[in-house]
């Protein structure tokens, strides 16, 4: 591409852009073929190129041509577009380059803070652990659903949960506990039915060559007569957190011998299944029974006080939701919302 000031220099009238022919009084020493060599190479390391094909425009090493005025003009015309293009591309880099030494509009507006040091994680256990006491393990959370299934009846689904639950750890003594506990709960014959299927599906792992964990009997003797009812007494009082007395109890006082010596006294004093254990199968239970949502309550309150947190409780009504029903997770909800809001006053 010619060198612009050397074409300019060869118009007549203003110097840069205007018509006419050679004019051999005003034009200056013609530079040698190098020096137009040399000056498109400068433009082409400046971006102003251009590749037309064309050699009007290059001067011969003694003496250009006459150039024709439309040639000119159509050179000149390019030139100044290609200068334009040159002059836009440079701005417009310039005004990158600017924009990316910016900060982000947020940094700007919000300035950053750092946290105090009293609200750093601990470097031990990083912020998005779970805290483990507060998390249900499978085993116990397998629990729930045996429980739940088991009161409703619902035996094609119990087969399910029981399968998941020895899976999971359950023992084959854990899982009769759990359904013989159903009884007083749900009655016997809810019981008696659970028992039997639990019956099918221990069989049925057997022979697909899945041999559960055995489990094994209470280790220490249940008491009987007088010395049973002063121990369902006690296990009552520990699980409750205070003598359980009242106007019911007076009305009829055989209901209240029953709960002690059956309930809290046959059952919970059975040692090979623990106390949280029992209370989730409880959970479960009640919360597939509709209208007893009082029970519910207070056995979600003997939870707490045998070591199972809000958040397990928590973690256990989104269980009922995902592997029982809405209506048991809801029940749930709302009677460990009351309990939390009574245990707070």
């Amino acid at each position: 591409m010619p060198n612009t000031m050397a074409i300019e220099r060869r118009l007549p009238g203003r110097p840069g852009l205007g018509g006419g022919g050679w004019d051999a009084t005003r034009a200056p020493s013609i530079r040698p073929a190098a020096a137009w060599r040399d000056t498109s190479t400068d433009l082409a390391a400046a971006g102003d190129t251009e590749s037309t094909g064309s050699s009007s425009l290059r001067a011969p090493a003694m003496c250009p041509p006459t150039p024709r005025p439309s040639a000119v003009r159509t050179a000149v015309n390019r030139t100044a577009v290609t200068r334009a293009a040159v002059s836009l591309g440079l701005t417009l880099a310039t005004l990158a380059a600017a924009h990316a030494t910016q900060p982000a509009p947020h940094a700007m507006s919000t300035p950053a803070t750092s946290a105090p040091a009293s609200h750093a994680p601990s470097p031990s256990r990083p912020a998005t652990r779970p805290d483990p006491s507060d998390t249900l393990s499978a085993r116990q959370q397998a629990i729930v659903p045996i429980g739940a299934f088991a009161a409703a009846g619902d035996i094609a689904r119990l087969n399910d949960a029981l399968n998941q639950g020895l899976d999971a750890g359950l023992t084959i003594s854990d899982a009769k506990e759990i359904l013989v506990q159903v009884y007083a709960y749900a009655g016997f014959p809810r019981s008696l039915n659970a028992l039997g299927e639990l019956m099918k599906v221990v069989d049925g792992r057997q022979k697909r060559g899945i041999h559960d964990a055995p489990g094994h009997s209470p280790g220490a003797p249940i008491p009987t007569g007088d010395a049973l009812l002063a121990a369902g007494t006690a296990n009552q009082t520990s699980l409750v957190g205070q003598p359980v007395k009242g106007p019911l109890f007076d009305f009829a006082p055989a209901i209240d011998q029953y709960l002690k010596t059956h309930l809290f006294g046959d059952i919970f004093a059975r040692d090979n299944l623990d106390w949280q254990s029992r209370e989730l199968a409880t959970v479960g239970m009640l919360s597939a029974l509709p209208g007893a949502e009082s029970q519910l309550q207070s056995h979600l309150a003997i939870s707490m006080n045998v070591g199972i947190t809000a958040a397990q409780l928590t973690q256990l009504a989104g269980v009922l939701q995902d592997r029982v029903g809405d209506d048991p997770a809801r029940r749930t909800r709302e009677a460990l919302d009351k309990q939390l809001a009574a245990k707070a006053k």
